[in-house]
């Protein structure tokens, strides 16, 4: 059963936290996505994390649909289908969904986990992301305990985030000119997080330390990871060792790997890949297209080639790239190698 149940899930977090590696999350839209994540998390022989956004179940739902929850649905079952045929240990998670759009995206996301539940099944989702880092964290605080006993009942692990992810993504909360100290979580919150959830149910948390989703140079995202191990130390000083935090490192592209290689040492058990990975995947099909321009266009009342307009000979290619760029990832969070899937 290579989607995790709910018990092995826990055993995947568990193990990356005491072996101070993480698990790419890597958001997919499509079946073809889907598999190259399957590709390359067996190829590394690691388990990870396949995540949907609300933007990316709308397009999966298709063009007459756009309906973000029928198409995350739809794609989890896929996932859970085509994921029997590996055996290495999948999680099934979605993204940012903001504090409107929970009611109408999350709820019946989770609802559709009890049915399974009901039936004898695994669930649908192992955990689901509430971004309220919009709101004052009281604010944030109070709706994401609400989520979390709703969660809890199900045995999915909720993410929650303090501080602002800057940049734009999917249901994310930050914009290109979010003020440059929302990016910054501090100690203080790090603490009230903790105060506010502890005993309702597993979770994870998406502090900040100056991540932004998108696309930069190396060297042109300015992060402070010590922010990390500020509030960890901060929660584990007045709560003990039992209270450090399974952290998510948002908005990795362009981020230097010694900072990436610093997080884990923080306790960063995740981190989302989907800018990088959506590069990967376009590149081969922009290369296929300039190359075959004349066998992929009727130019001139030709016929053009149907082998290289089939798009199967393009999204192969863009399969294998987008595999490739995950393999990297998880060489570069330490997770290669590592799949708990024969113990867990």
């Amino acid at each position: 059963m290579p989607i995790a149940t709910p018990e092995q899930y826990t055993a995947m977090l568990d193990a990356a936290q005491s072996g101070d590696y993480a698990y790419p999350a890597v958001n997919v839209t499509s079946i073809t996505t889907i598999n190259a994540a399957l590709k390359a998390f067996a190829d590394a022989k690691s388990d990870g994390i396949i995540q949907f956004s609300t933007g990316g179940g709308q397009f999966a739902s298709g063009l007459n649909v756009k309906d973000s929850v029928h198409g995350c649905i739809v794609l989890a079952e896929a996932a859970h289908r085509l994921a029997d045929k590996y055996d290495i240990l999948i999680g099934l998670h979605t993204d940012h969904c903001q504090p409107e759009a929970a009611e109408g995206f999350l709820k019946p996301l989770i609802t559709e986990t009890t049915k399974r539940r009901q039936a004898g099944q695994n669930n649908l989702f192992q955990s689901h992301m509430l971004d309220a880092s919009i709101l004052p964290l009281e604010e944030n605080m109070a709706i994401s305990k609400q989520y979390l006993e709703l969660c809890a009942a199900n045995e999915i692990i909720l993410e929650v985030e303090a501080g602002v992810v800057g940049g734009e993504e999917d249901g994310a909360a930050g914009t290109e000119d979010t003020p440059a100290e929302k990016l910054y979580t501090t100690p203080e919150d790090m603490l009230s997080v903790y105060e506010s959830l502890n005993g309702i149910g597993r979770y994870m948390f998406a502090a900040t330390f100056g991540n932004v989703h998108g696309a930069y140079k190396p060297g042109a995202v300015k992060l402070s990871p010590e922010i990390l191990k500020q509030g960890q130390d901060a929660v584990i000083r007045k709560y003990g060792e039992e209270a450090k935090f399974d952290l998510v490192f948002h908005g990795g592209s362009g981020s230097e790997k010694h900072q990436i290689k610093e997080t884990l040492e923080y306790g960063v058990i995740k981190m989302n890949i989907d800018t990088d990975t959506q590069y990967a995947f376009t590149r081969p099909i922009s290369d296929h297209i300039m190359t075959n321009y004349e066998g992929v266009l009727k130019i001139e009342g030709e016929v053009g080639n149907k082998k290289v307009y089939d798009p199967r000979s393009y999204l192969k290619k863009a399969e294998e790239a987008m595999a490739s760029r995950l393999v990297e990832a998880c060489n570069d969070l330490e997770s290669t190698g590592k799949s708990i899937a024969k113990s867990g």
